[in-house]
């Protein structure tokens, strides 16, 4: 259950004002589809992030416990750095005109191409590395995904005027921060 709830708040977080959650504004403001929008990047997330997992954990498998140990410190530390950079919608990733896939399959293909080597991506492979429930893990970053996402496409306008992405990132990083270090003081109890 901790691997869930770590999994799902992390990725929350990380993805505020993430190149994806600008994705989704843009597929939101761009077909007015919410349904399949959301169901596009459920897959493409689930997709995406089940790779990724399975990476985490066969990088697990394949170092020993003190070299992961401070490959997954660092690989949060470097976590909360990079999540103070701001992310801007790559052009290759924007929706062009009218969809040849749909709705639905422009926005999984968008998504899960604008999530290879994204934030969440990797932090989800350092999450499966760190937690060997790796269904919890691909279930709590596809949740955080969610969570962060799902309110860009019904309510995208209305939220970004209102919430500081600044701020969600300073603590995103701080909470990355916060659990490379203890990762690293080897506090397993509290991870």
């Amino acid at each position: 259950m901790e691997a869930l709830i770590v999994s799902t708040g992390l990725v929350a977080m990380g993805e505020m004002g993430d190149k994806t959650q600008l994705l989704a504004l843009l597929l939101a403001a761009h077909f007015r589809r919410p349904l399949p929008i959301i169901a596009g990047i459920l897959v493409a997330t689930l997709s995406n992030h089940a790779a990724a997992g399975w990476l985490g954990g066969w990088i697990a498998m394949l170092m020993g416990p003190q070299l992961l140990r401070w490959v997954i410190g660092g690989s949060f530390l470097a976590m909360a750095v990079w999540m103070l950079v701001p992310d801007r919608l790559d052009d290759a990733a924007a929706p062009a005109g009218a969809p040849r896939l749909g709705v639905f399959g422009t926005t999984a293909v968008a998504f899960f191409l604008a999530e290879m080597g994204d934030k969440t991506q990797i932090a989800t492979v350092a999450l499966a590395a760190r937690y060997p429930e790796l269904l919890e893990v691909v279930a709590g970053t596809t949740l955080g995904m969610l969570v962060a996402n799902v309110p860009a496409v019904l309510l995208g306008d209305q939220i970004s005027r209102r919430m500081s992405m600044r701020l969600v990132h300073v603590i995103a990083a701080a909470v990355f921060a916060v659990l490379g270090v203890l990762t690293l003081a080897n506090v397993g109890s509290l991870l």
